[in-house]
């Protein structure tokens, strides 16, 4: 794992705010990591630490997520939060962030596992997703002193609270190798359950994801399964459905077009050889799709769906892709 380490805010506290350490003799420590061999002697809590006793749904997956990573978070803490479940991540750029942002914005409750002190802020874009988490009643725990900044020998032991403290864990997008798979192993050790959602078999973004299914992970193939799946974990019901969006795309071409960015990420030239046409045709219809908001450019220059469009109930011309 490579850390800039640099890129890291000590984050004072406000006076108001909820702290403590939970030491593990202590009767709010979470049951939950007893389960752990040599379980953490103790943990440092910003925020509400009772909520540490509610078996939460960890959600994790890519740091450089595509808009698909990005969109199955979005709506795995969406249905969470309406079935009454915290989110638990790493709070990483990526899924972790996607997941923890949209359990805030629907008014749910957040977990926050850090690999540096709770009270120093890494990466430094997850500081408005940590206040929010604790405003809203949510914690932000590490296994580190107050104060420590972030190394690379405490990630692997965040992602085993993560596991811990979840019944389930969700990978939502993974490469190989991916840090996620120690989360992964973890939840499958200690007989929690983990969830994958699939992707493309040409696509190394999700690589991960596909092994693990191989390998005994629960396959999410849609928003119902997953509903499903966390109605069964967790014994509770979904109690809010959004109405689903529609988008309409009456070009055929277009439709085409989409249709294949939805399957994988693709370059112009992949694209083009796939579709049969020009780049120049290729490039002038994705600028279009883009402006749209369908499209989205990739940090690699690929083109992938947008998560706006993949959020929605898609149809094209009344087909779907």
């Amino acid at each position: 794992m490579s850390l800039k380490l640099r890129c890291f805010e000590g984050g004072a506290a406000m006076p108001s705010e909820p702290r403590c350490v939970l030491e593990s003799s202590d009767s709010r420590y979470p049951a939950m990591l007893l389960d752990l061999p040599g379980e953490p002697p103790r943990l440092f809590v910003r925020g509400d630490p009772d909520l540490l006793s509610e078996s939460g749904l960890a959600v994790v997956g890519s740091r450089r997520a595509t808009p698909y990573g990005l969109a199955v978070a979005e709506l795995a803490a969406k249905i969470a939060v309406e079935s009454g479940i915290a989110v638990v991540s790493g709070g990483a750029v990526g899924c972790d962030q996607a997941a923890g942002r949209c359990a805030v914005q629907r008014g749910g409750r957040n977990v926050i596992v850090l690999g540096c002190g709770a009270d120093v802020v890494y990466p430094k874009s997850s500081a408005s997703l940590i206040n929010r988490t604790i405003e809203g009643g949510g914690a932000v725990i590490s296994l580190e002193p107050w104060g420590t900044p972030p190394r690379r020998y405490a990630f692997p032991k965040r992602n085993r609270i993560i596991a811990a403290l979840s019944r389930a864990t969700l990978v939502c997008e993974a490469g190989m190798p991916s840090g996620t798979f120690s989360t992964a192993e973890t939840a499958s050790d200690l007989g929690r359950e983990v969830l994958a959602v699939p992707g493309s078999i040409f696509a190394p973004e999700y690589r991960g994801t596909n092994y693990l299914i191989t390998v005994g992970a629960t396959c999410i193939v849609d928003e119902e399964s997953l509903e499903v799946a966390i109605s069964r974990l967790y014994g509770t019901m979904r109690y809010c459905h959004d109405a689903p969006a529609t988008i309409v795309v009456e070009n055929g071409a277009s439709r085409e077009m989409l249709r294949s960015l939805v399957a994988q990420p693709m370059r112009i030239d992949e694209l083009a050889s796939r579709l049969g046409e020009s780049e120049h045709a290729v490039m002038m219809r994705l600028s279009e799709l883009s402006a749209a908001g369908l499209v989205e450019r990739l940090y690699d220059g690929r083109f992938a769906a947008s998560k706006s469009m993949l959020h929605g109930l898609t149809s094209f011309g009344n087909k779907r892709p």
